[in-house]
């Protein structure tokens, strides 16, 4: 069997009972392009519509896991199994389970999914909901991006106040490096411009900094929220009451290869009676103090990493100059008239952000080996060279000690395919509203309720507790879907699917449900 990665069209469907005929087949053909119409038809000639519900639960993902085993159903009460069936009795003889990638270069289906599970957290955490008072809509919140410094000179992408594009590095004096580049550039790039984020001298830029800034990124968050959370503390005992910061926070990469953070902050009260309660803080502090306290945090955090054969100094990191700590205000629109970024805005901006990485950067890869990176790394391009020092940074000297090096140093290695960032996308503090575990279980609770519904069942029984669960003795069997075919109908099942659920919500959201 061959792996096969999944076209993508929204637009076919096979109403239930229809029957296979050589034009319909050929239709699904020519929207499908890579996909021939013998392989389409041996698709379609096989229980359909057995096979469509047996993949919908994968039916979005790009590489669904494939598993082979044993499948049991339980009585929960009685621990008597009512039924049971092996994977080689089911269409395909598998079970497919969706990869779960967060990223949409990788798997648009499952990123979309994340997408949105981000963004139900995000917002329990700026309205309520989930177990979050709604109370928090009235808490002072804010918006804040911080940045790395600047590595050298790179192609940008500039508008005035009125949105026309400006030309990248215009200067008066045309100076030049001492590789001989000019340092300006005239052009006027788009926003999808190839040329964002590529330095105007790949030989100037400081490569291994930037590597380095990656790696220790999550470390630097982490001082700057104690930073924080010191300056909340010293503001509180001013006022004589009790405070707590709250935080979500996620990673973007920037088109040169550097993460910058995206974060929404919150400030709640504390009662020392009840910690886990998420209850208004007092009316005198107010979303001004927070975003002080946020941007002198950000300004006056920086630590001296250790000492690397390469740099025995070490390497300082620090925030770059450009940080905008912006309140948030609940509102239905994008800006409120005060100009300030609402609860809606904020959380859309949040949830995009963690579906993406590399790829805006111009490199996109599974983890890299000695044997696989020489083909990223020999490419005289700006990610090439990322790749390249990451690789080269996290290489182990012979005296080195092998653990030591694997917890410190060693792990740009590790994450050369990450540019040298090895943190989560997403995090939050543990107070600030639901977790992705709990949204993740509440689906699937809500589908075993679903399966555990009998239309059928005999109104006497309605007493019993007749709860089944599912155990399940399943081992990996590959990747992907069997035929470009299955890949093409799967995923366009899920596609309609999906523009249902819109259509759905669309329609409730207009009649104000």
């Amino acid at each position: 069997m061959t792996t096969a990665t999944a076209p993508t069209t929204a637009h076919i469907t096979r109403p239930t009972g229809l029957t296979v005929d050589e034009l319909a087949a050929r239709r699904l053909a020519k929207a499908a392009g890579s996909v021939s119409f013998d392989e389409l038809a041996a698709s379609l000639a096989r229980d359909y519509d057995a096979w469509s519900a047996h993949v919908a639960g994968a039916a979005g993902c790009s590489h669904p896991i494939r598993l082979v085993g044993l499948v049991q159903h339980v009585e929960q009460a009685t621990g008597r199994v009512t039924g049971e069936r092996h994977t080689t009795d089911m269409p395909d003889g598998v079970l497919y389970t969706p990869c779960g990638n967060r990223r949409a270069a990788v798997c648009p289906g499952c990123a979309e999914t994340y997408r949105g599970d981000t963004y139900q957290l995000v917002t329990a955490g700026l309205v309520g909901g989930k177990g979050v008072p709604a109370s928090v809509g009235e808490h002072p919140c804010v918006f804040l991006t911080a940045t790395a410094p600047s590595f050298g000179p790179v192609h940008t992408h500039r508008t005035d106040r009125a949105g026309r594009t400006l030309p990248c590095r215009p200067r008066r004096d045309l100076e030049h490096c001492p590789h001989g580049h000019p340092l300006a550039c005239f052009t006027r790039h788009a926003d999808d411009a190839a040329e964002r984020g590529r330095p105007l001298c790949l030989d100037c830029y400081d490569h291994p900094h930037q590597a380095v800034w990656n790696l220790a990124s999550g470390e630097l968050w982490r001082r700057t929220v104690i930073a924080a959370r010191r300056a909340v503390s010293a503001l509180a005992k001013r006022h004589g009451i009790k405070l707590r910061l709250s935080y979500t926070k996620v990673a973007e990469f920037q088109h040169r290869g550097a993460v910058h953070f995206h974060a929404l902050l919150r400030l709640d009260g504390l009662d020392p009676r009840d910690p886990d309660a998420v209850i208004p803080p007092d009316a005198r502090v107010g979303a001004n103090h927070l975003g002080t306290i946020l941007r002198d945090a950000v300004a006056g955090t920086q630590f001296t990493t250790a000492p690397h054969p390469a740099r025995e100094q070490g390497w300082t990191i620090a925030w770059g100059e450009q940080v905008d700590p912006r309140p948030v205000r609940l509102s239905r629109l994008d800006l409120d008239d005060a100009g300030e970024i609402t609860t809606t805005a904020v959380a859309g901006y949040l949830a995009k952000y963690a579906t993406k990485a590399t790829e805006l950067a111009g490199h996109t890869s599974t983890r890299l080996r000695a044997d696989t990176v020489r083909a990223h790394a020999a490419l005289d391009t700006h990610p090439g060279r990322q790749v390249d020092v990451c690789w080269h940074l996290g290489t182990r000297p012979e005296k080195a000690d092998a653990k030591e090096w694997a917890a410190g140093w060693g792990r740009l290695q590790r994450w050369a395919h990450m540019l040298g960032f090895g943190g989560h996308f997403s995090t939050r503090s543990r107070r600030y509203s639901t977790t992705l575990g709990a949204l993740r279980q509440a689906r699937r609770d809500w589908r075993l309720a679903q399966h555990n519904t009998r239309p059928d069942q005999d109104d006497e029984s309605d007493d019993e507790d007749t709860t089944e669960i599912i155990v399940s003795s399943l081992a990996y069997a590959g990747i992907g879907w069997h035929t470009s075919a299955d890949a093409l109908l799967a995923n366009t099942s899920a596609a309609n699917a999906r523009a249902r659920g819109r259509a759905a919500r669309d329609e409730l959201a207009s009649l104000g449900a």
